[in-house]
């Protein structure tokens, strides 16, 4: 909990710095008339965003579980990024449509007032970066990030373009680099609309092999197989996990034993923290033919069925329990 309460403290903080810069650049961008800077007080609109977005995900993501929502509301972060991404394409749109006029009709721009107010930008971008990083690999702060660090690149892209404006006068410069700032942020949208999706729908995720998961398994001792394997993630920063394990014959005991071994091994080598692993003996279901997805079917030869979301949490011997999947 305190890591998440640092986590808002650091986002409230960027939120504030964000405004600055965007109201830095859209004033620069009005009074030289440069398109470029313009894009990039759009993309700062979108960091603004982006940092409420995700500073109001990680408030939610403190609220506990209830009837309503029995994992809680971590999955608020990823709608969050899910929107972030949206909301760039259309700024991408908005800035294509507009340079591409400007290069047909090129306008005046003042270069010293562009090169002033994208240096503002790009030191307080800098210092909002430093203290994003360190505050966790969570695709909704990652998207937060890759909002500023566009950003930040893109202001160097500015100063650059005021710089050619204020010694050549060549003014196609400033539609220019508003399409690279364009495709710049386009890329990154799509980096998190592709991540999103598969996460919405439950795909494996990218960094978790499942053949690898199976050989983890499988090597466990007492384990003759495994089967109806899932890993999907509750949010970016957590994952779970679902498997039919048959295991030798033996006693109830020994069995609850293995599943602990088990839980603490995924965990630790593939972080996946909550786990529920149903344990089979006699006529696994392995050796009932079913299509894909049809998880339901009843099981009247089961040893234990176990659900942790921490591997050193122990249920009472003989309990059991289900995600029902």
């Amino acid at each position: 909990m305190e890591r998440v309460t640092d986590q808002g403290a650091t986002l409230k903080r960027a939120l504030a710095l964000t405004c600055v810069i965007l109201a830095v650049e859209l004033a620069g961008g009005l009074v030289s008339h440069s398109l470029a800077l313009l894009s990039d007080a759009g993309h700062v609109l979108t960091d603004v965003f982006a940092l409420g977005l995700a500073w109001f995900a990680v408030e939610q993501s403190k609220r506990p579980a209830d009837r309503r929502r029995s994992y809680g509301y971590q999955r608020v972060s990823i709608l969050a990024a899910l929107v972030n991404a949206v909301t760039l394409i259309v700024i991408v749109l908005v800035i294509a449509f507009e340079a591409v006029r400007r290069l047909t009709h090129p306008e005046p721009v003042q270069g010293a007032i562009v090169i002033v107010s994208a240096l503002v930008a790009i030191a307080v971008n800098v210092y909002v970066v430093f203290g994003l990083r360190g505050h966790g690999k969570g695709l909704n702060l990652r998207a937060a990030l890759l909002h500023v660090t566009g950003d930040m690149g893109a202001s160097v892209g500015v100063v650059v373009a005021g710089l050619v404006i204020l010694l050549t006068g060549w003014l196609y410069i400033d539609p220019l680099l508003s399409l690279g700032i364009a495709v710049l942020i386009a890329y990154g949208a799509w980096r998190i609309v592709r991540e999103t999706v598969n996460l919405l729908l439950e795909g494996t995720p990218t960094d978790i092999n499942l053949a690898d998961v199976t050989g983890e398994i499988t090597k466990t001792e007492r384990v003759i197989s495994a089967h109806d394997l899932h890993v999907w993630a509750l949010s970016s920063e957590e994952m779970a996990l679902s498997v039919h394990v048959v295991l030798e014959d033996c006693p109830l005991g020994d069995a609850e034993h293995v599943v602990r071994d088990l839980e603490g091994r995924l965990c630790g080598r593939f972080a996946i923290g909550h786990t529920t692993i149903q344990v089979e003996s006699c006529h696994p279901c392995g050796e009932i033919h079913h299509g894909a997805g049809e998880h339901n079917h009843p099981h009247e030869h089961v040893v234990l069925v176990s659900s942790s979301t921490a591997p050193a949490a122990s249920p009472p011997a003989g309990g059991s329990s289900s995600r029902g999947r």
